[in-house]
């Protein structure tokens, strides 16, 4: 067996690994791949019927050649029904693996949501999603849930038009049995929708035509085409300059207005985040160090992670010889330590951090975090 420290995997461990990596992915392939599955077996219930997603204990891992990765390692945290939820921390933290895992849409065989429930409201019933079949999901995917991807040069197909595109997942969705001609009077309308002026000109396009920003705002005119009730934008402002980011995120809150869908808000912007979230989550290493409101985490930030991105976010007016860095590096997801996943890199540490994993501490009635400097409060109040 290679030494935990040592990067170096021999072929012998390295095939082995391989082959017991495949007897568990083949078995939760097989249940994923069964043919008339009985509703009951994904059916659930909401624990709070104004959420619109629960995410519950959520374990999502990665079986690569060189052992399990835990991207995501028991998340849970709640999508209110109708407003905006931000998921921020550094990259490879887990934030897209969460939000591809609602959308059945990991990289299989390797990618399995190995425990947990992601319950979706659907009004007069609600499915655990991590149990729903193929079938199932491709009506849930894009009427119920839909994604903003991060990269629009990517998520678009260099080879058709922009209104063929669009058009498609018309089609794909085709709930309304619209003909060709109300598919395109569709797709200009959304096209217009989200800010295009030359819709026409736009719809004959090919990607490559468009500028970054028209692209992105193409992507979201997809997501958007079937009036989806859960909106995920996967850093949908990474590539933009700054005015055209700030014309996405205007054009987001009128259309989460207007169709009162809920937001899960992906990004490592902080002042994005405070622009447009109502809940805040921070994840670090593939678990929540701690979540609340956006006035909660911007104004009294309480993990030590957390108060290191405030410190690192530059401010205006205020001269600093240099921005402040977190020290240190996030451990490897592969071998995760059984302490606290911050330690090595804490500047706060008290004695009790030596302990196992903390838990987490309810710190006010919408705050919540994970960290042993709030034990002592915890025990105060019970």
């Amino acid at each position: 067996m290679a030494d935990k420290n040592d990067s170096y995997l021999s072929a012998r461990e390295s095939r082995r690994i391989s082959r017991e990596n495949r007897k568990i992915t083949n078995e939760f392939e097989k249940k994923r791949k069964r043919k008339n599955v009985p509703e009951s077996e994904y059916l659930t219930k909401m624990h709070d019927p104004d959420n619109m997603v629960e995410f519950d204990n959520l374990h999502t891992y990665f079986f690569t050649d060189t052992g399990v990765v835990h991207s995501v390692d028991g998340v849970t945290f709640e999508v209110p029904v109708g407003k905006t939820v931000g998921v921020v921390g550094e990259s490879g933290c887990g934030k897209s693996v969460t939000s591809l895992s609602l959308m059945q849409l990991l990289q299989r065989p390797q990618g399995q949501v190995v425990d947990g429930e992601i319950r979706l409201n659907l009004g007069d019933k609600a499915y655990d999603v991590t149990k729903a079949p193929n079938d199932v999901m491709q009506h849930i995917r894009g009427n119920v849930v839909s994604m903003i991807f991060q990269e629009p040069m990517t998520a678009l197909n260099p080879v058709f038009r922009i209104g063929e595109q669009i058009g498609e997942v018309l089609q794909l969705h085709n709930t309304e049995n619209r003909s060709e001609e109300e598919v395109k009077q569709r797709t200009l309308e959304l096209l217009e929708m989200v800010g295009i002026a030359n819709s026409e000109g736009v719809f004959r396009m090919y990607p490559h035509e468009l500028s970054g920003g028209m692209r992105q705002r193409v992507v979201i005119a997809m997501a958007l085409a079937c009036n989806p009730r859960v909106i995920i934008a996967d850093e949908p402002t990474t590539a933009l300059d700054v005015t055209i980011q700030a014309q996405i995120l205007d054009l987001l809150r009128q259309l989460k207005d207007k169709t009162n869908a809920s937001i899960i808000f992906i990004t490592h912007d902080l002042g994005v985040i405070a622009e447009m979230a109502d809940f805040v989550v921070v994840m670090y290493a593939g678990r929540i160090v701690e979540k609340g409101t956006a006035e909660d985490i911007f104004y009294h930030p309480a993990h030590p992670y957390t108060i290191g991105l405030m410190n690192s976010k530059p401010v205006v007016g205020k001269k600093v010889e240099e921005l402040y860095s977190i020290p240190g590096k996030v451990p490897n997801p592969v071998n995760m330590p059984d302490y606290c996943y911050f330690r090595d890199r804490c500047e706060m540490c008290v004695e009790k951090c030596s302990g196992k994993y903390p838990e987490t501490v309810q710190i006010s009635g919408t705050h919540f975090v994970s960290c042993y400097r709030y034990y002592e409060q915890k025990q105060g109040g019970k």
